[in-house]
């Protein structure tokens, strides 16, 4: 019994001291490439530092013609426009993305469990998804802006 509690704490330090020692978000940057030369400071620390834009900063809340969201680092597609609604919370929202658009893993960075989704292609940071969004699905992406480009439809 002493031996298992010993390895237990053994093992909850580790993963403390871990916690402390290697930044979460170095973690994951072998994974990630810049494909955009002409990203913005601000788009690379979003994209590639898993930061966020602020709240009612980005265009592509007002954005309502038909067409479609790509990554703004590698130009894949990642939202139609019919999937966009507005949530209220300032960032750019979707019920659904397109299929293998994203990879998701699990973010604490708050101190709560989220889901954090990032290109499938690139790798880039776009934002977390939820439980709370309208329709059957129920989901909100809720994404930066910074981080898209819009093409609209012809």
């Amino acid at each position: 019994m002493k031996n298992n509690k010993r390895k237990y704490l053994s093992f909850l330090a580790l993963t403390i001291l871990s916690a402390i020692f290697i930044p979460h978000k170095l973690l994951f940057a072998n994974n990630k490439k810049i494909i955009n030369p002409k990203l913005s400071e601000k788009q690379k620390n979003i994209m590639f530092n898993e930061d966020t834009e602020r709240p009612y900063s980005s265009p592509l809340n007002n954005e309502k013609r038909k067409g479609f969201f790509h990554c703004a680092n590698c130009g894949a597609k990642l939202f139609a426009s019919n999937a966009k609604f507005d949530s209220g919370t300032g960032w750019p929202s979707f019920t659904e993305s397109l299929p293998g658009a994203f990879k998701t893993k699990i973010d604490y960075s708050f101190g709560v469990k989220r889901t954090e989704y990032h290109c499938a292609k690139c790798g880039a940071h776009h934002g977390h998804v939820f439980d709370d969004g309208p329709k059957s699905e129920g989901k909100r992406f809720c994404n930066n802006g910074l981080c898209l480009i819009f093409k609209p439809e012809k």
